[in-house]
């Protein structure tokens, strides 16, 4: 096996070469992946082995290149992405994407047993694992550390939904088999957690060595600092590769309303059911998502989670589409001024 193949070069990929950038096109270049994508350089992954390259500010770790040769070597062309996982830039008023990684086959969110289960962010990583068109996995770490998993698997499997849930600990080996033939040959797992999942220690215990920093966890709460501190691929054997991430605080969703659908499925098919096409699911007779609030059928929990993500949504698509913008301001001046003129009669004012 060729240092590219290593890092899930497979034949599928060298077809979408052959039609995507055929030799014609880019004389004398070579596929590579970005293994690493830094600010100034780029880390590829190639038949004779890794090669360092000028930064391309658009490409991202798990991209597919084409490299030329001789002794300038530099991209020369890009395979289209099938995967993107994304989420919107931290604090950016121009509402921009942030990508993650591409090309990823499955995304793992990363969930440790030492610590209560958070359902909000728990749900919030699988509408954009669900959206980034790779297949979602739940990773449980750490199960040497809880005395209670049980009950805590329990709860994931349940709010996870059809997603599969893999238990594992680093320290003892346990499910670390049953994830690494998940993965398989020439497929790519992303894993997403936030700081102190251990995310890193679940790394060397797939790769079988320290290839990642594992940082001091403290004592008390269980929390740890980032270790990871770039995207970077990781083989782990037989073609099948890991993406470690840093831990992320936060996951500001961008363009996920295919995401939101997967992972709340049973509340977007509640809508149907209202009496009135327009509902707003707040005080409207014949509301099924008030009937199924009221009955304990959906968990007021999660409604709230789901009108937080979609919220959030549309502000991003307010933000992006200035004509959209617009015409949510006037909405809610309308809405404002005939408060006030509804008010002012029932007042006697004027």
């Amino acid at each position: 096996m060729n240092p590219l193949q290593q890092y899930g070069y497979t034949d599928r990929v060298a077809r979408l070469f052959s039609l995507h950038l055929p030799s014609t096109a880019a004389p004398a270049a070579s596929p590579a992946r970005v293994v690493r994508a830094d600010r100034t350089r780029l880390l590829l992954a190639t038949e004779q082995g890794l090669l360092g390259v000028q930064a391309h500010e658009s490409l991202v770790t798990g991209d597919w290149v084409a490299v030329s040769g001789g002794e300038d070597p530099r991209v020369v062309g890009v395979l289209p992405r099938w995967a993107v996982l994304q989420r919107k830039r931290a604090h950016d008023p121009l509402a921009e994407a942030q990508l993650l990684g591409a090309n990823v086959d499955l995304v793992g969110v990363v969930v440790p047993l030492d610590q209560a289960l958070s359902a909000n962010r728990l749900e919030r990583t699988l509408v954009a694992a669900w959206d980034s068109g790779a297949v979602p996995l739940v990773v449980l770490t750490k199960a040497d550390l809880s005395s209670r998993f049980d009950a805590v698997i329990a709860d994931t499997v349940e709010r996870a939904r059809g997603v599969e849930v893999f238990t594992t600990s680093a320290e003892d080996g346990d499910g670390l088999d049953d994830l690494r033939a998940r993965v398989g040959a020439g497929r790519t797992l992303a894993l997403l957690g936030p700081s102190g999942a251990g995310k890193s220690s679940l790394v060397n215990a797939l790769v079988g060595r320290d290839v990642q920093d594992t940082g001091r966890v403290r004592v008390g709460d269980g929390r740890g600092r980032h270790t990871t501190t770039a995207r970077e691929l990781v083989p782990i054997g037989d073609g099948a590769v890991l993406m470690d991430t840093p831990g992320l605080r936060g996951f500001a969703l961008w363009d996920a309303e295919d995401g939101l659908a997967e992972v709340f499925g049973e509340i977007e098919d509640l809508f149907a059911s209202c009496r009135f096409r327009d509902c707003a699911h707040d005080a409207e007779p014949g509301c099924a998502v008030q009937l199924a609030l009221l009955s304990g059928a959906l968990e007021e929990r999660r409604w709230r989670s789901y009108r937080k993500m979609q919220r959030e949504l549309e502000s991003l698509h307010r933000r992006q589409n200035p004509s959209e913008r617009r015409s949510h301001d006037r909405s809610l001046e309308r809405a404002v001024r005939d408060a006030v003129r509804g008010k002012e009669h029932r007042q006697g004012w004027g």
